[in-house]
C-alpha cells in the first residue's frame, strides 16, 4: 500500500493561524507535531514511502517537516495551482505506475486529527480487502451530532463485515435534514479518504472524466524533477479542469464502497472542530497560551505572545497572533472563510503569511516598519546560507544577537560574533551565512527609497529560487 498524502489545502476556517503560505496542515494545533508530521506518523510501518502532493509554494516547508521527523518521502510532486483531489491523485496513480507498482493508494488530507490509531488501523484493514476486490473505499466517519459543515454518505447493501455499497452520496445539509440523518442511523459523514487501486482508479476517472485524465496525463508526461521535487509543469496543468474525487468518480462509479470509523476523526475545518478535540476546563473553555476568564464559559482562547484576559462572555473564538486578533461567535465560524475572501480582495497582507515568515534557511520577523526603514529579526539555521544577492535601492545593517554570521560582503568575507555588527552599501554584492551549530539571530535595518522584495537580485541561490517567483511577493518577504 502506498500512501499519498493530499497536503494542498489553504485552511481558510482557521485564520488568522493558517494563513496562504503557511496554512493549517503545517501548524501543531492538536499536538507537538503538525498535522502533516501526525498525518505521516500514523501510517502503517508496513506502508511503502508516501507520495506527497502539495503547492509549489510550500515546497520548503514539506521538506522540512520531513527532515524533522526522519521521513524519507516517496515523491514530493509540486502543484503551481490548485485544482482539487481528483487531478492531484490521478498524478499520484500515474507516478506508481510508472514505477511497476500497481499497488494499492491510501488517500489521505494531511489536515486530518485521529485520536484512536488502532480503531483507523482495523478500519483500514477492512477497506484494504475491500480494495483488492476492485472497489474504490472510502472511509465514512460515525456522526455523533447533526453536523452541517460535512457532507454525507448514504450506506447501501452490505458487502461483508463493516463495508457496505454506497447508496448515494449528499451535500452539506441544513440542522433538520442533519438530525433526520444522525436519527436513521444510515448516514455517515463524508471523510475524504480513500483506499483504492491505482489503475482502476485511473480506468475510471477516463470513464467518467476523459479530460481530467488526459490533461493529468499529459501533465504527469511532461513534469521534471528538480532538486528532491517533481514540478508540474505550469501551462500544462492550468488546463486541467478542477474537480474533486467525490464529483469526478465516486459520485458516478459502481465501485463505491464505504467503511465505517468511528476513531476520533476530525478534519479540524474551523475553529469550532478545533475546540472539540481539546480537552476542557470546568467552565467549558479551551484555554491555550496566558489566558485568564471570568465568568467565561464555552470560549476557545489561543494566546500569542500576551495576555489574553476575558470577562462575562460566553461561546467566543478568540485568536491571537502576532499581527492579527479575530473574535467570532461560536455560532458563526463557518464565516471565518467570507471574512478571508473579503480581506484578500483588499489585497490584505495578513491573508498570505504571518508577520514571521519561514524560509528554507530558517525564518524572520518584521518588527517594525516605516516610510524608509524596515526592521527584522532574522534567524538562520546552522550550515544554512542566504541567496547571495544585492540591492539597487537599500542599504543593510546587521547586528548579531546569537551565534556567529559568516559575512560576504564585495570581494571580502570576514566573521561576526555576537554583539557585532556590519554595514551593507546599496548595490553591494552581499551574503550571510551560518557556520555554526546554533541558530544565528541578528537585526537587520533596511533603508532607502524602495523596500519591495522584486529589489532582490539573486545571483546564487542553494535552493534553486533564481528562477522562481519567490520574490512576488508582498514587501513583508525577505531572502
Amino acid at each position: 500500500m502506498i500512501p499519498v498524502i493530499l497536503s494542498g489545502g489553504s485552511g481558510s476556517r482557521l485564520w488568522p493561524l493558517s494563513r496562504k503560505l503557511y496554512p493549517k496542515q503545517f501548524l501543531s494545533l492538536t499536538g507537538s507535531q503538525t498535522m502533516f508530521q501526525q498525518t505521516l506518523e500514523r501510517l502503517p510501518v508496513e506502508a511503502d514511502p508516501a507520495i506527497v502532493i502539495c503547492n509549489e509554494d510550500h515546497r520548503f516547508i514539506v521538506a522540512e517537516q520531513l527532515q524533522q521527523i526522519g521521513y524519507q518521502a516517496g515523491a514530493i510532486m509540486l502543484e503551481p495551482i490548485g485544482k482539487n483531489t481528483a487531478p492531484a491523485v490521478a498524478i499520484a496513480a500515474m507516478e506508481i505506475l510508472q514505477r511497476g507498482q500497481d499497488e494499492l493508494m491510501l488517500v489521505l488530507p494531511a489536515d486530518h486529527h485521529i485520536a484512536d490509531i488502532d480503531k483507523f488501523w482495523s478500519a483500514l484493514t477492512r477497506a484494504e480487502h475491500a480494495a483488492r476486490d476492485g472497489n474504490l473505499v472510502l472511509f465514512g466517519i460515525e456522526p455523533d451530532g447533526p453536523e452541517t459543515g460535512y457532507g454525507y454518505v448514504h450506506k447501501g447493501a452490505t458487502i461483508s463485515e463493516s463495508v457496505f455499497k454506497v447508496a448515494s452520496f449528499a451535500e452539506k445539509p441544513d440542522v433538520a435534514t442533519a438530525q433526520g440523518y444522525l436519527d436513521s442511523g444510515e448516514y455517515l459523514w463524508n471523510s475524504g479518504m480513500f483506499v483504492m487501486s491505482a489503475t482502476i482508479y485511473l480506468e475510471q476517472l477516463q470513464r467518467y472524466e476523459p479530460d481530467i485524465y488526459e490533461a493529468c496525463r499529459n501533465v504527469f508526461e511532461n513534469s521534471v524533477s528538480d532538486l528532491d521535487f517533481k514540478r508540474l509543469p505550469e501551462a500544462e496543468f492550468c488546463r486541467c479542469p478542477d474537480n474533486s474525487i467525490d464529483y469526478a468518480v465516486m459520485e458516478r462509479t459502481d465501485r463505491a464502497v464505504v467503511v465505517p470509523l468511528q476513531a476520533g476523526w476530525s478534519d479540524v475545518g474551523a475553529w469550532s472542530s478545533l475546540r472539540e478535540v481539546h480537552d476542557k476546563d470546568a467552565q467549558d473553555n479551551v484555554l491555550l497560551g496566558d489566558v485568564v476568564t471570568h465568568e467565561a464559559r464555552g470560549c476557545l482562547v489561543r494566546g500569542h505572545d500576551k495576555l489574553v484576559a476575558l470577562v462575562g462572555v460566553e461561546d467566543l473564538m478568540v485568536i491571537d497572533t502576532q499581527d492579527a486578533l479575530m473574535v467570532v461567535h461560536r455560532d458563526n465560524v463557518q464565516a471565518v472563510k467570507t471574512l478571508v475572501n473579503t480581506l484578500t480582495a483588499q489585497q490584505r497582507s495578513e491573508t498570505l503569511m504571518h508577520r514571521e515568515v519561514f524560509r528554507p534557511w530558517g525564518s524572520y520577523d518584521s518588527v517594525d516598519m516605516g516610510e524608509r526603514f524596515q526592521v527584522k529579526r532574522i534567524k538562520v539555521k546552522p550550515g544554512a546560507s542566504l541567496s547571495l544577492q544585492k540591492h539597487h535601492h537599500r542599504a543593510e545593517h546587521w547586528i548579531v544577537v546569537q551565534g556567529t554570521a559568516q559575512v560576504t560582503c564585495g570581494q571580502e568575507t570576514f566573521l561576526l560574533a555576537e554583539n557585532e555588527s556590519t554595514y551593507i552599501p546599496v548595490g553591494e554584492v552581499h551574503r550571510l551565512v551560518n557556520p555554526g551549530k546554533i541558530m544565528l539571530e541578528l537585526i537587520e535595518v533596511q533603508s532607502g527609497s524602495y523596500l519591495g522584495e522584486d529589489d532582490i537580485v539573486r545571483l546564487q541561490d542553494n535552493y534553486g529560487r533564481l528562477a522562481t517567483v519567490d520574490d512576488a511577493e508582498p514587501q513583508v518577504a525577505n531572502a
